[in-house]
């Protein structure tokens, strides 16, 4: 038995070498999930010489808390988005058509979209949001959030590699296409920390960015950031003045 065989069986997985990583998937609900939950993380994906392309469901238009422009929220929010990847060095950012903010499942149609990604992408890892609900944080699930982790699961196994599913995506140049590894935010049970504290500044710096959602608290932006991420590292035992992001990981073979 192997030693990844070993892991599927109650073991938390170990993490694949960045070394060994060329393309990641980044997939979430709305416009700043990822940012909240992983900036430092991803930046540090792009330090290491990671491809990363950054995909949302939904514009998020029912986010923010001006009255005065509703209309114009999802032209905001992308441009937010695009502002705050930047920030991290990711430049393929993506958004899918069709899907609601606040009114997000994991219909067939949005896995579609994500196979569609995938297979186009060819990530050997993907991020994406838990599809479990968290109940000691539950501002982290969302239900959107938890159709965009369910939705995207199912695009990854069993849709993104058979054949059969979608066959019209093959007749459009979308070939089948294995993804080794997934990590999971906000999952009840993380299981594997990332030291973000070099790229720290990166992660205030993407969420200032979202400006809609973070403008009324910008003097207290950077110390709540920097109080909950010193929390992930003292809880995982990173050391002292340390910062960290954390996740489940799922190893695929």
């Amino acid at each position: 038995m192997t030693a990844r065989t070993e892991r599927t069986f109650g073991k938390p997985a170990t993490p694949r070498l960045d070394q060994d990583i060329e393309r990641v998937l980044v997939v979430a609900a709305h416009p700043d999930d990822c940012d909240f939950g992983a900036a430092g993380t991803v930046a540090g994906w792009v330090d290491a010489g990671l491809s990363v392309t950054i995909l949302l469901c939904t514009h998020g238009e029912q986010g923010g808390f001006d009255d005065s422009n509703r209309e114009q929220m999802p032209v905001i929010r992308e441009r937010e988005q695009i502002a705050a990847s930047a920030a991290l060095g990711v430049t393929d950012v993506r958004f899918l058509a069709g899907h609601r903010d606040g009114w997000l499942e994991p219909s067939w149609e949005l896995q579609r979209q994500i196979v569609e990604v995938i297979r186009d992408v060819k990530p050997q890892r993907v991020l994406i949001q838990s599809p479990e609900r968290w109940y000691g944080r539950i501002q982290a699930s969302h239900p959107d959030h938890l159709a965009a982790g369910e939705a995207a699961i199912r695009a990854i196994y069993p849709a993104a590699e058979n054949r059969f599913a979608w066959p019209e995506l093959i007749e459009q140049g979308l070939a089948p296409w294995h993804v080794s590894e997934i990590w999971i935010m906000a999952h009840p049970e993380m299981t594997h920390v990332v030291d973000i504290t070099d790229a720290f500044g990166r992660k205030v710096a993407a969420l200032q960015a979202h400006v809609s959602q973070t403008g009324h608290m910008s003097d207290q932006l950077e110390g709540f950031l920097h109080g909950w991420a010193a929390g992930v590292a003292e809880m995982f035992g990173l050391g002292a003045d340390r910062l960290g992001e954390c996740f489940a990981i799922m190893d695929l073979g």
